[in-house]
């Protein structure tokens, strides 16, 4: 069946009735040298390197489902998310990356639909309420539902991308989430978007105008 058709497969049990909860998955033990070899890559080193990469911000919600054991209520489910990307124009999908051992990931694959809510640079602090574990996430925040998911589109947000889950792959202590884009929206405005970097939020600041001379993701 190969990698791709076994997580379509399972993303297609995981939204069917038989499927039993759905528990977070726990961290594989997976090396990448021996067990007798010094890791090439330190965890720390691995952090300060990449924290030089630049990234924008996201809130990944999902529709708020009536098998979801650990709540008492439904709820929408949430998560801030650094490691979002397009991946591609036809068919049209995007991605995100999501901890093995998350809580809110779970409540998501049982939902099979999300909506990406891509922030302005104005909403560090609604970042920072979504990036909270088994806090209420929602309070205070303003959304109405998404158009074809009914997930939460968060008020006030550059962008939102409505999707359903496509495929689900295994990375390392990650997992990596393929989404099929059914709507998707955007402010007019010239507003700049919400940018974290080594370990902090910053705001864009435009440098040239007209558009790059390659598509980002291109491989140009």
């Amino acid at each position: 069946m190969g990698h791709a058709g076994m997580a379509a497969a399972a993303v297609r049990y995981l939204r069917s009735a038989d499927a039993p909860p759905v528990a977070a998955v726990p961290r594989p033990a997976l090396r990448c040298v021996g067990e007798d070899e010094r890791a090439p890559v330190g965890q720390a080193e691995f952090r300060r390197v990449l924290g030089n990469f630049a990234t924008g911000v996201a809130v990944v919600t999902a529709p708020a489902t009536d098998d979801d054991p650990q709540a008492p209520a439904p709820a929408p489910a949430g998560f801030a998310c650094q490691s979002f990307s397009s991946l591609s124009l036809d068919p049209p999908l995007v991605a995100f990356m999501v901890g093995r051992t998350s809580t809110t990931w779970p409540r998501i694959a049982r939902a099979g639909v999300f909506c990406v809510n891509v922030l302005s640079a104005g909403q560090g602090e609604l970042c920072r309420a979504f990036a909270v574990s088994g806090a209420d996430k929602f309070a205070g925040v303003s959304y109405d539902a998404a158009p074809a998911s009914g997930s939460p589109r968060l008020a006030g947000t550059l962008a939102w991308i409505d999707c359903t889950i496509h495929a689900v792959h295994t990375g390392g202590d990650h997992l990596i989430v393929v989404g099929r884009v059914d709507a998707l929206g955007a402010k007019d405005a010239d507003e700049p978007p919400l940018l974290f970097h080594k370990g902090r939020f910053l705001q864009a600041a435009p440098i040239t105008r007209g558009p790059l001379p390659f598509s980002p993701g291109s491989g140009a």
